[in-house]
């Protein structure tokens, strides 16, 4: 070969091993989620407090979970090529507090203040103590100074130029300080309520809240009064309203409002019946409300929400604001005003627990709380005794610009009355009306005397309210109210005529078009029809290990076989390791338990922590000896404070007990798959049950290099493209019925294509009576009666705007019963 042709050969090769490494990514992800971004701390909580672009970079900030004095949580920076810096400059804490200050120029995230050169200057807690939450605009000098808030109820002005403080309001940990104790709330001094979130500043104003309340109760109780939302003039304090609230912000968003004498300022909350927003406008509040997908936020300490927010994910001069609250994205208008209340839309439901968000080169990046050390108040009898994750992580979340309209169904529902003494002519808050495909609503009349409700509608959001239609209820009596599909209207209230104790519950669902098969992605995951399977035990490992064990095992015949050791790394990489105290350490904490739910002949029965019965649908019946000798994870937190409950074949999202629990469950996905345990590992949804012989090649299953051991790895929002939730059963099968005596409560809400069949053994016809729970507070209303003929089955066809969680059923005499329930 001559020189020339030597010299073209290596250039050729080099050409081509350039293609190669270019074509081949440079960190492997999953959904959107990067392994190595993941980021630990060493306190009870990992969460992400702020997500900013900035100086060509994405800035992170991390917290704890009660740490006003500083942690292990870093700042960090981030490149375009996903390349991260942890500054040296991090202090930590419990930071959620983000702003640009336009006329210094300067990025202000948590404690630290960056400019367009990436030079950061920090705010020493020593000086200026707190749990940051947020920052405002100055009510008197703006260009020259920013409002300071912490959860505890420090208030501080920050001048933007020397970083120097000035103490406005003490913060509450100062007084009683206490390190990382997280038993009760810390609270100031100067508002009701504690566990500060929003603050923004416009209209004359500083704008404050909180979402939770101190004391014992709260963290048991989720329908107490709890937060607030308040305002300072610059001098004194008002309370606004007495509600759990979180964001507070305004168009201007993380730059303030540019016209603070006019702009609004918007306001999230909610309370035990719906969400609430507030919008301030000409000096005044005005509140709506508007339903919630998921009750996993309601605990009445405020530790569950986060820090929900409103931002601008559009371009520059496209505004197109993204709300997050109580598990469902909505689409915010940037008009919205006191004015001109139009436009918010539901979009889809999640699971993540997001604590910021943003858009960074044409990608939505969510900031979310994944794994928590602690576990918090979290325990429950069905995770048996299994521990937390050894050392508490989270990560970031890329997408589409796309994904909010992608997840789960925007099924939903609120109260505008619950149990409540409500005036003569007394109105309701205004409920959003819009969105929907189906509609209806429950009310009941809790008093004697009889009464009229009138629902009147806005239809343009002018404030022109029209009657829609009347329903009359005598005393004591419920019933449901369904609305025509194409009747227009943005928002819907309710008038009574009389005083009494009423409730009107607004239900709201989609028309779920999801298919009943599992997406491609899932697999390799074995079929629940398979004899044996590759799994093991999943722990998250402690001491900065950063790593994921587990403990291989082959199931077969219910008898597990132990394969070894293995751990995944943040490259992805499924290693064997030979460590049997680690080994020994998750066969004794994480064996999965056994005999916490009863599979029975029509349902899986589950009784509480509170000692309240309730029944679940029945999948595939393989998953009932699956079941029963321990070879499937029932229950385990996969993000922080919630449950991921696994029952026959369904995939359900579980609050908290502190949130209701049981109550308030909501079924994600049914599967046919033999999932045998699943965990959080940084930021990503891990499961195993993998069948070897068909995972190879596929893109979520990472096999072990001795090809013996292998996981699954992807988002825990996936679990919507599982399958659309199915089932079958009923409380009652040849079962014997007392007269009058209702059945347990039996799971319907936010399944499709939902058949009862009504049948008994009795020598004369019986009449049953059909309730219905439409959220799971206990609240039953009659919604149809049956009669049944011996010998003739009745069937019956639920509508696809009947909406409720929970269904239970009375016969009106002694009989032998069955009540069929088959969700398609």
């Amino acid at each position: 070969m001559t020189a020339t042709g030597f010299r073209l050969l290596v250039c050729l090769l080099f050409v081509l091993g350039t293609a190669n490494a270019q074509n081949k990514p440079a960190h492997p992800q999953f959904s959107g989620i990067y392994p190595h971004l993941a980021y630990y701390n060493n306190e009870g909580e990992c969460g992400t407090g702020a997500v900013v672009p900035w100086a060509n970079r994405l800035w992170v900030v991390t917290y704890g979970p009660h740490l006003p004095f500083g942690s292990s949580d870093k700042l960090y920076e981030i490149t375009a090529d996903l390349s991260v810096t942890t500054r040296p400059e991090s202090t930590g804490g419990t930071p959620a507090n983000r702003m640009i200050h336009r006329e210094s120029n300067q990025l202000f995230i948590g404690p630290y203040a960056i400019d367009t050169n990436r030079q950061v200057r920090t705010i020493p807690y020593s000086v200026a103590p707190g749990r940051y939450t947020g920052l405002a605009r100055d009510l008197n000098d703006p260009k020259q100074n920013l409002l300071l808030a912490t959860m505890e109820e420090g208030f501080y002005r920050v001048n933007v130029q020397s970083l120097k403080t000035t103490l406005l309001y003490p913060d509450g940990n100062v007084k009683q300080p206490k390190k990382d104790d997280v038993s009760n709330n810390h609270m100031g001094t100067l508002l009701p309520g504690a566990h500060g979130k929003g603050v923004y500043s416009g209209q004359g104003v500083m704008v404050y809240s909180n979402n939770g309340e101190p004391g014992p109760l709260a963290l048991k109780q989720f329908d107490i009064e709890a937060g607030v939302l308040a305002e300072w003039n610059g001098k004194d304090w008002a309370v606004v309203r007495r509600n759990q609230f979180v964001e507070v912000t305004g168009p201007g968003g993380i730059y303030g409002n540019a016209n603070p004498a006019t702009d609004p300022i918007w306001a999230t909350g909610w309370d035990h019946k719906s969400v609430l927003l507030g919008v301030r406008g000409n000096g005044k509040w005005s509140f709506f409300r508007l339903p919630k997908a998921s009750h996993t936020y309601d605990g009445a300490h405020g530790w569950n929400t986060e820090w929900p927010r409103i931002r601008d994910v559009g371009q520059a001069g496209k505004p197109d604001y993204l709300m997050t609250m109580h598990g469902l994205f909505w689409r915010y208008p940037a008009t919205f005003s006191v004015s001109n209340p139009v436009g918010i839309r539901p979009r889809s439901a999640y699971l993540k627990v997001i604590g910021d968000f943003t858009r960074w080169n044409d990608r939505l990046v969510f900031g979310c709380d994944d794994s928590a050390q602690k576990e918090f108040l979290n325990k429950r009898k069905e995770k048996g005794g299994i521990e937390g994750p050894g050392q508490s992580n989270s990560n970031l979340w890329f997408t589409p610009l796309s994904l909010p309209d992608q997840l789960g169904p925007n099924t939903a529902e609120g109260a505008v009355w619950l149990n409540e003494a409500v005036s003569a002519g007394g109105y309701s808050e205004p409920f959003l009306f819009a969105g929907w495909a189906n509609r209806s609503a429950w009310v009941q009349n809790h008093s004697e005397g009889a009464v009229t409700l009138t629902f009147e509608v806005d239809k343009t959001g002018t404030g022109n309210w029209t009657t829609l239609q009347t329903s009359s209820l005598a005393g004591q009596q419920a019933t449901r109210v369904t609305f025509a599909a194409n009747v227009p209207g943005e928002w819907i209230r309710v008038r009574t005529d009389k005083a009494a104790r009423l409730t009107a519950q607004f239900t709201y669902s989609a028309n779920d078009n999801r298919p009943t098969a599992a997406n491609p992605m899932f697999a390799g995951l074995s079929p629940v029809t398979l004899p044996a399977t590759t799994g093991g035990l999943l722990y998250g490992l402690g001491n900065n290990r950063r790593a994921l064990g587990l403990l291989a095992q082959e199931y077969a015949n219910g008898q597990p076989k132990t394969i070894g050791y293995y751990e995944l790394d943040a490259a992805m990489k499924l290693v064997r390791k030979q460590d049997d105290t680690t080994q020994a350490f998750i066969q004794a904490k994480f064996a999965i338990p056994k005999e916490v739910v009863s599979v029975e002949a029509s349902s899986v029965l589950v009784v509480d922590e509170k000692g309240r019965r309730w029944r679940f649908p029945l999948g595939d019946e393989r998953f009932t000896q699956l079941t029963n000798e321990g070879s499937l994870r029932i229950c385990r937190e996969v993000a922080t404070e919630r449950d991921l409950f696994n029952c026959h074949g369904t995939f359900y999202e579980l609050p908290a007990e502190n949130a209701d629990g049981y109550a308030k469950v909501r079924p994600i996905a049914s599967h046919r798959l033999r999932i045998n345990d699943y965990a959080s590992y940084r930021g990503l949804l891990v499961m195993t049950g993998i069948d070897l012989a068909s995972a190879a090649g596929k893109e979520h299953i990472i096999v072990s290099d001795d090809r013996k051991a292998a996981i699954w790895a992807g988002a825990i929002d996936d679990l919507w493209k599982l399958g659309k939730p199915t089932g079958r059963g009923g409380p009652w099968k040849d079962a014997a019925v007392a007269a009058n005596i209702p059945s347990d409560p039996y799971l319907i809400g936010f399944y499709d294509k939902r058949t009862l069949t009504l049948s008994h053994k009795a020598a004369s016809p019986v009449t049953f009576t059909v309730e219905a729970d439409p959220v799971g507070t206990g609240q039953w209303m009659a919604y149809k009666t049956f009669t049944v003929a011996p010998g003739q089955p009745v069937a019956h066809i639920f509508p696809p705007d009947f909406q409720a969680r929970w269904v239970r059923f009375r016969a009106d005499k002694a009989c032998t019963a069955t009540t069929s329930l088959d969700y398609k």
